[in-house]
């Protein structure tokens, strides 16, 4: 067998349909427990019997932020279906990336609920303007990711070829070497957090950066070494140009992490917007030359 066929058989082993649905089962008993657990920590905390906090949250003392431990685990299933789209296109895993980020958005809002103040000035607190913020964030981003899919679906078939099955191949091998690199990560993540809240009891790091500032980092590198590779087999400058756009767009996406507030949104709502912008401008010219 050749180098490519053993990376096809290889891939078809680690993301079939069977390893998906297991992985999707195995998440959903995960994000169960997991809820169900959250909810119990809750209950021993507010009758004191254990003693656990988070400063700047209300984590392990209100109910709705058990909300945050299943949508983590989504999360973290959404990371692994990133991961297996990647071969298919580049605009498709660009487009796995904005979900996301919705989704972490998502989150951050039943982590942020219980500290509003109903009570307080809603525009000179600045709990209860983070929620407006993260409300209205979604609701672009949502609309966004809307625009982006429908823009995706006028993009031109391409014809098979052998250069473009030598291409997707080494996406594969890409995938592979990702998947136990992310899992790492992940579990390393985990670790830090558990260590940090329940044996020193005190975690400084924000918990919507947890894992995802690394993991946007390790797909921003995986981007570019695409995008390397792709100079092998095309030299079309809108392909090569739309790639690169979307290798800025995922940088956005990432500084979105090291900052927060409407910052932090508005640098997700800007990666989306040049994402999408990017594309409509290269179906445009793919459109030009059809016409042609």
């Amino acid at each position: 067998m050749t180098i490519q066929q053993n990376i096809e058989t290889l891939f078809l082993k680690i993301f079939s349909e069977k390893v998906l649905e297991k992985f999707e089962k195995y998440i959903l008993y995960l994000a169960s427990f997991g809820f169900v657990l959250h909810l119990l920590i809750i209950l021993l905390n507010n009758y004191n019997l254990i003693e656990l906090s988070i400063v700047g949250t209300d984590l392990f003392s209100n109910p709705i932020s058990a909300l945050y431990t299943p949508f983590s685990f989504i999360l973290v299933y959404e990371a692994f279906l990133l991961v297996y789209y990647i071969p298919r296109s580049f605009t498709t895993a660009v487009g796995k990336q904005y979900q996301i980020m919705s989704l972490i958005v998502i989150r951050k809002i039943f982590k942020d609920i219980p500290l509003v103040d109903l009570n307080a000035n809603w525009f000179e607190n600045s709990n209860n303007l983070q929620l407006i913020y993260d409300l209205i964030g979604v609701l672009i981003i949502f609309f966004l990711i809307y625009l982006f899919k429908e823009t995706k679906e006028k993009l031109p078939i391409k014809p098979v070829s052998e250069k473009l099955d030598r291409f997707i191949a080494s996406k594969k091998l890409v995938s592979i070497i990702l998947l136990p690199t992310l899992f790492f990560v992940c579990i390393i993540s985990f670790g830090n957090w558990v260590n940090g809240v329940f044996i020193e009891q005190a975690f400084d790091e924000d918990l919507n950066n947890l894992f995802f500032n690394e993991f946007f980092t390790i797909m921003i590198l995986a981007d570019v070494f695409i995008l390397l590779m792709s100079f092998q087999y095309t030299e079309r400058y809108s392909q090569l140009i739309r790639n690169t756009g979307f290798i800025i767009s995922t940088i956005l996406l990432r500084l979105s992490f090291s900052v927060s507030g409407l910052t932090s949104i508005l640098l997700i709502i800007s990666g989306i917007v040049f994402g999408l912008i990017i594309l409509l401008i290269y179906n445009l010219i793919e459109r030009d030359k059809k016409t042609l």
